[in-house]
């Protein structure tokens, strides 16, 4: 089978994607999260998938470009379901969406696209190399998000608890989030393990006492939305 025009696979594609490119990115995130950025070449991804080195290239000019590519996928997901609730009219009132509900609901969509990627490729965020020029998409959006986080969270109360008690509870709630990536690693995922940390999240923004209302709304904001 080929790929295109000069660019022989040399067996049948055995990874998730319906394109060659597809491919490529799904043995570089497996590369990246298993043996390392810097331990991978360019060949050892064209071997992945089984294609020349040389049509890697017809598809990404260099190894940056595939990072790039994978770390602004681990953002857009969280940011569009974020730009989506951010944009709603507001509610009427608690009786119909309690305080908190659409910060809680940003925050488990985000940690549920985290967790169930095919690939933890949150933890490449603090490679040396992505805090460079070159990925100040990737670094932009992710500030995007992490603002939406706390344009949610504007006006809710805080928890007495170290900084949230300055009133940057939405913020430790995007923290929380991102830890996730970190639990995964250590392979201490659960499927409960978004909710929780959105739960907490509200915790820390002192509305632990309305979190069944909250979990509700939340849910079905998720469900209308997505």
């Amino acid at each position: 089978m080929n790929s295109g025009p000069g660019r022989p696979r040399t067996h049948q594609p055995s990874r998730p994607g319906a394109t060659a490119r597809d491919e490529i990115l799904d043995a570089a995130a497996e590369l990246f999260t298993t043996q390392g950025f810097a331990n991978t070449s360019t060949r050892s991804i064209a071997d992945a998938v089984g294609i020349r080195q040389s049509s890697l290239y017809h598809h990404f000019k260099t190894k940056d470009d595939i990072l790039e590519d994978l770390l602004e996928g681990t953002v857009a997901g969280g940011l569009e379901f974020a730009r989506t609730v951010a944009a709603l009219p507001p509610a009427a009132g608690p009786a119909e969406e309690p305080s908190g509900s659409r910060l809680h609901a940003v925050a488990v969509y985000d940690g549920t696209q985290l967790c169930s990627a095919r690939w933890n490729l949150g933890i490449l965020y603090h490679l040396p190399e992505v805090r460079s020029a070159r990925f100040a998409g990737f670094l932009a959006s992710r500030q995007e998000l992490r603002g939406l986080y706390g344009r949610l969270g504007a006006g809710l109360p805080s928890a007495s608890v170290g900084s949230a008690a300055d009133g940057n509870g939405a913020d430790f709630t995007f923290r929380l989030v991102e830890s996730l990536i970190n639990l995964r690693a250590d392979g201490l995922m659960t499927p409960e393990s978004p909710l929780q940390a959105a739960d907490a999240g509200l915790i820390l923004c002192g509305l632990a006492e309305g979190l069944p209302a909250i979990r509700e709304h939340s849910a079905a904001l998720i469900a209308r939305l997505s």
